[in-house]
């Protein structure tokens, strides 16, 4: 019995993935890296700001978009990302248990992450948007 394995030169990458789709950012915020694209929301942990407000990250580490990727020291002079608050979330709940054999000795604990949800609106270098 013979198999034939599909050739990798024959299989289109994906459409959607990060490598094949146009501009992107990498930015730090709350702690984090965060790799964003223009249009998608990402879950950041608890940011205070209003619902539908904007929010400015000016921590931006890296910019990939059709000329090129440029990479700052640490950061990118004059670079921002535009991002806008769409709500303010939870996580799922994570339980943690902690028990001591032979001891009779339980403890049950559980957390929830609070979350904002934003949607980036534009990622903007010396003051030109990425598209």
């Amino acid at each position: 019995m013979t198999t034939t394995q599909p050739s990798s030169a024959a299989t289109p990458p994906e459409a959607d993935s990060p490598a094949s789709s146009g501009s992107y950012a990498i930015v730090e915020a709350s702690g984090q890296q965060f790799w964003i694209q223009p249009n998608r929301y990402y879950d950041l942990d608890r940011i205070n700001a209003e619902v539908d407000s904007t929010v400015t990250l000016e921590n931006v580490l890296l910019v990939k978009d059709a000329s090129g990727a440029t990479l700052g020291h640490p950061f990118i002079t004059g670079a921002t990302v535009e991002l806008k608050v769409l709500a303010h979330r939870r996580g799922p709940k994570i339980i943690v248990y902690k028990m001591r054999p032979k001891k009779k000795t339980r403890r049950k604990n559980g957390h929830r992450q609070e979350l904002t949800r934003v949607l980036v609106q534009s990622i903007t270098v010396a003051g030109k948007a990425l598209v």
